[in-house]
């Protein structure tokens, strides 16, 4: 479904992304590890067109993409949870979610508010609360949402656990199995490299903006020299 070939990005003179190569199949998850300042947002937000490619492609089931904008590719199908959130704080919850529906590209409408909702049960309690009046938990609740709620192909997650408390952790992995089991694609960048390799069928591994290592989630999980090597841990 997504494949990335060649891809180099640059912030200035600094030259962040150097060839990375990845692909990721239909209705299957992949989680995108390496230490900070590797260049995994950097790949995410290059993908979303939100940093312009300087060389190589973005295919989106065979057809390029490279350098669409973000709507652009929201339409194909992507919903991007940014680090950081991205929500509006001064619209209320209910304003943030509804203001991000509309039915998949197949036409289907599998995650309504109603079912946003009964996944977030918290969100259900603070409709009319404005998104500056959550907490940090609660915010990520909505972004994940709000992102549900375009009934992507793809969902992409950036951190999604950052700073937050140990039971609003586990209640985001929670959801990210219920968001597997219904078939959506995932894209997984989190610091917690045990939850994502528990949560993904493959993983790559990027270095100092190239991929050194791409390969089953579950097999790296158990080679305790690489992820020493390139995750320090």
């Amino acid at each position: 479904m997504l494949q990335v070939v060649g891809l180099n990005a640059h912030y200035g003179d600094s030259h962040v992304l150097r060839g990375v190569d990845l692909a990721l199949a239909s209705g299957t998850a992949l989680g995108l590890l390496g230490r900070n300042g590797m260049g995994k947002t950097t790949l995410i937000r290059t993908l979303m067109g939100y940093v312009r490619a300087t060389q190589g492609q973005v295919l989106w089931d065979g057809r390029e993409v490279t350098g669409w904008a973000p709507e652009r590719m929201s339409r194909l199908g992507i919903g991007y949870v940014p680090e950081g959130r991205g929500i509006f704080g001064n619209l209320s919850v209910r304003e943030n979610l509804v203001m991000a529906a509309r039915a998949g590209v197949d036409g289907q409408r599998m995650w309504t508010l109603d079912r946003v909702l009964a996944t977030f049960p918290r969100l259900s309690e603070r409709l009319s609360h404005g998104g500056q009046q959550l907490s940090g938990g609660e915010q990520q609740m909505l972004a994940i949402g709000r992102a549900l709620m375009i009934n992507p192909r793809l969902l992409i997650l950036d951190e999604a656990t950052e700073g937050l408390a140990p039971l609003i952790v586990a209640e985001i992995w929670r959801v990210v199995s219920e968001i597997r089991a219904t078939g959506i694609s995932t894209l997984i960048v989190d610091r917690n490299y045990r939850a994502v390799l528990a949560h993904t069928d493959r993983a790559v591994v990027l270095e100092k903006g190239r991929v050194v290592t791409d390969g089953s989630s579950a097999e790296l999980a158990q080679d305790p020299e690489a992820l020493a090597r390139w995750l320090g841990v």
